[in-house]
């Protein structure tokens, strides 16, 4: 296993591989000591995740694994379905899964999602349209949902000078 931290506009974004695959991103909320890399596969990470933030990329193309339980792979394979700049919440997410009576065993699996951003968790919300749970914080879930907004043209939830 070989990882980086990388700077992003939500904080360090610590990208961990293995030989083949991205295995997980997570942001930080401490501080971290950003090192160069080697890793062609941990660059291709880092360019795509400044692309995004720079509105340049809508969908990921990295190899990704992350470790989990076959049910918890179905959700974040929805999870990956869900377009850029659009949101569902858990009970949508739920039904296009044909399991509309496992919404906590779906927004579980939600949470235990390892790869921060490319697997977009992020783009799930509350029936009512609130924003609900998000492993790196709601500030950031409001953040990305707004960020994606402001690159589709689409309605802002705050004025952005």
């Amino acid at each position: 296993m070989q990882s980086v931290n990388h700077p992003t506009p939500l904080g360090i974004a610590r990208i961990t591989a293995d030989d083949y695959f991205i295995t997980s991103i997570k942001v930080l909320d401490e501080e971290a000591e950003t090192l160069p890399t080697t890793s062609p596969l941990l660059k291709m990470a880092m360019q795509q995740l400044d692309e995004y933030f720079a509105g340049e990329r809508k969908d990921f193309d990295l190899p990704i694994n992350q470790s989990g339980s076959d049910f918890q792979h179905e959700v974040w394979r929805q999870l990956s379905q869900i377009a850029y700049g659009k949101t569902i919440s858990y009970l949508q997410q739920s039904k296009l899964m044909n399991n509309p009576l496992a919404i906590r065993a779906i927004a579980a699996a939600n949470g235990k999602n390892n790869l921060w951003i490319v697997v977009p968790c992020h783009r799930v919300i509350g029936t009512d349209g609130t924003l609900t749970g998000y492993a790196g914080g709601m500030w950031r879930k409001q953040w990305l949902l707004d960020h994606e907004a402001r690159v589709m043209g689409v309605g802002q939830t705050k004025l952005v000078f």
